[in-house]
């Protein structure tokens, strides 16, 4: 059993992205957590005002469980897959801390959202709080971009950063998405500061291992910038996802920080999913 965090403020953005994972996992036994994250600054007192003698719950807590009533409603009338639950979720929190508090209670493999890049100075929940989750949130992240339609992912790209290992927890749960979802991965070892004496090797290595299970691609770019290499990659092949492991913060700040990796962080080509190395 899969089990799934959805986040959803009823746009159409998020409920694309719903769709991108139920189109993903239609084949896994899995239970999809929808989540709605509420910031208590949105109650006006109008809010309250309107409520007259009914309490606070039922009038904005009860409004919001009907719109995700409606929600997994629609959903079953157009996935209408045996294999499926659903659960829904109000919460009135920080993002990151609702997400925590529902990855720990419900053992979440994956959360999933949307992304719409930044929405100036304002902060939205599926534009500059994707990397707040990625970083803050022990959990892999998957982040579907505005208006992408779902394509089975069959090209899957794996970046590597120069500290980045073809080993460990996170590897494997890599090689495991990839045989279960995908046909082949693309891994680009990409050295800013020059090339690295035996990586090269020891990734071939690797590479001869997993290519048991399913075609691979391998490719060392040197002494260019993680963010250029990644999207000249995705431009000239036929990628369908973006794989990265989290290992540091500087990594992200790269790929989603200052003007020149705009198309990677706040405009997304294709999905990206992150998997945790702890």
């Amino acid at each position: 059993m899969k089990n799934v965090l959805l986040l959803t403020d009823f746009s159409q953005n998020s409920v694309n992205a719903i769709h991108y994972a139920l189109n993903l996992f239609e084949e896994d036994r899995c239970t999809f957590f929808i989540l709605h994250v509420q910031k208590s600054t949105s109650y006006t007192t109008d809010d309250l005002m309107l409520a007259g003698n009914e309490s606070v719950y039922d009038s904005i807590v009860k409004g919001v469980e009907n719109q995700l009533d409606d929600l997994v409603f629609a959903l079953k009338k157009k996935i209408n897959n045996k294999n499926f639950k659903y659960e829904t979720i109000v919460d009135y929190d920080v993002l990151t801390d609702a997400i925590k508090q529902v990855k720990t209670s419900k053992n979440i493999d994956v959360v999933v959202m949307g992304n719409n890049g930044v929405s100036g100075a304002k902060e939205v929940i599926f534009g500059s709080n994707t990397l707040n989750v990625i970083r803050k949130v022990d959990c892999n992240v998957l982040v579907i971009p505005e208006d992408f339609q779902y394509k089975k992912p069959s090209e899957v790209l794996l970046p590597l950063d120069s500290i980045d290992s073809m080993s460990g927890k996170a590897f494997t749960n890599i090689l495991k998405f990839v045989k279960t979802y995908s046909n082949t991965l693309h891994v680009l070892r990409v050295n800013e500061n020059g090339s690295i004496p035996d990586t090269q090797t020891n990734d071939l290595e690797h590479m001869e291992y997993f290519s048991k299970d399913f075609p691979g691609t391998y490719h060392v770019i040197n002494n260019v910038p993680m963010h250029y290499a990644v999207s000249s990659y995705i431009q000239t092949n036929a990628i369908d996802l973006t794989i990265l492991i989290e290992q540091k913060e500087l990594l992200f700040e790269r790929f989603f920080m200052g003007s020149t990796t705009t198309k990677i962080g706040n405009n997304l080509e294709v999905p990206l999913l992150v998997f945790h190395s702890k």
